[in-house]
């Protein structure tokens, strides 16, 4: 028996909460997470439209990356879209789920998938998070250490890049001297001061992982009271941050260029500007509204920036040095769909979730 909730922490599991930006509302919009899941339908984004498909086909949980609710709704009379589906949404039973930015900001989430389609290749973040690592430094009795290693690693801690289960140890003498009321795992309650061997373990922890893997921490730690400390990192998370950069097969000329993007991204419309260089390899996306992204873009040399929502002054921030590139909001994300199936799938394989067949995007073309 799959619950609502079942679902949530696999998609919260690929892209955690804690890493939405503040203005964000992602996260339960309506329903209960303890219902029993009979099926799922995903969208880019929730119109009445999917409302109805969903209850055709049966499912009772949607999971869109736009979430239905940003701002505080005050009452619910039925007066706009958003308040017609609330209601119509309660009426049937379904639950709904969103998760946005904080989708976009994993390194295998929302502009991985642009990248795929693009074809791109040796990918970064383009702008990489800061203030978002801890190092963990705890104390622990040569005979307990591989143990607790092993629950800190198995908790999400030692992960760098690539690489996980990464620590660093270093062997010395720590001492303590046991109250009276306590129950000491060395040495006698009320007794002289101990003397003990003990191995220093230092891990690198993402911060919204800390709970996570202080629970692990003090379930495997044979002491009562355990000596640790969390410092705040300054270090940048290679794996979260805002949009990728990466390179095109070979390079292409600009027109060249513009005809991949359109095919690849499905996009009917581009708008674009000039730029200096004559032929496009080293390419920066972002899905979405992308332009508060574009110094950074120039700033690591990229020949074009792939987003949406640019407004006519922000065109000028190209200073013909990078070929600025809107293909639209609906047509940069309209594969995240994917992201939650393949989530879904891998973790629940007979479970029935559906990619809905309709099309959300409310921008209409006129050539």
């Amino acid at each position: 028996m799959i619950t609502h909730q079942d679902i949530a922490r696999a998609i919260e599991s690929f892209a955690p909460l804690a890493l939405q930006e503040s203005y964000d509302n992602s996260g339960w919009q309506l329903g209960s997470p303890n219902d029993v899941c009979k099926g799922v339908l995903i969208n880019l984004d929730l119109t009445e439209a999917v409302l109805d498909e969903a209850i055709t086909l049966g499912c009772n949980l949607i999971i869109t990356h736009h979430p239905l609710i940003f701002a505080g709704i005050k009452k619910l009379t039925g007066k706009n879209m958003v308040e017609k589906i609330i209601i119509k949404a309660i009426q049937n039973g379904i639950s709904v789920y969103a998760a946005h930015t904080n989708l976009d900001n994993v390194k295998n989430g929302v502009n991985l998938k642009i990248a795929e389609q693009l074809e791109l290749k040796d990918l970064s973040i383009l702008q990489t998070m800061k203030g978002r690592l801890l190092k963990l430094f705890v104390f622990v009795p040569v005979s307990h250490a591989a143990v607790l290693q092993d629950a800190l690693f198995q908790a999400g801690a030692g992960a760098i890049g690539q690489y996980s289960e990464c620590s660093f140890t270093t062997q010395g003498q720590g001492s303590f001297r046991p109250g009276s009321n306590t129950q000491p795992f060395i040495g006698t309650a009320g007794g002289d001061r101990s003397l003990v061997e003990e191995i220093k373990i230092e891990v690198i922890v993402p911060d919204y992982l800390q709970m996570q893997v202080t629970k692990a921490m003090r379930a495997a730690h044979p002491y009562e009271e355990i000596a640790h400390d969390w410092v705040l990192l300054q270090n940048e998370n290679q794996d979260i941050g805002a949009g990728i950069v990466g390179y095109l097969p070979q390079a292409l000329s600009q027109q060249e260029f513009l005809a991949w993007v359109k095919e690849k991204m499905q996009a009917e419309v581009i708008r674009y500007t000039d730029c200096k260089p004559t032929k496009i390899q080293k390419v920066a996306v972002c899905g979405g509204s992308g332009s508060f992204l574009m110094h950074q873009a120039k700033a690591l040399a990229c020949d074009a920036f792939i987003t949406a929502d640019y407004k006519y002054h922000q065109f000028f921030e190209g200073e013909n040095q990078i070929m600025i590139t809107d293909i639209g909001h609906y047509e940069s994300e309209q594969f995240t769909s994917k992201i939650f199936y393949d989530i879904i799938k891998d973790k629940f394989p007979n479970f029935a979730v559906q990619i809905s067949n309709i099309t959300t995007n409310p921008v209409k073309y006129y050539y």
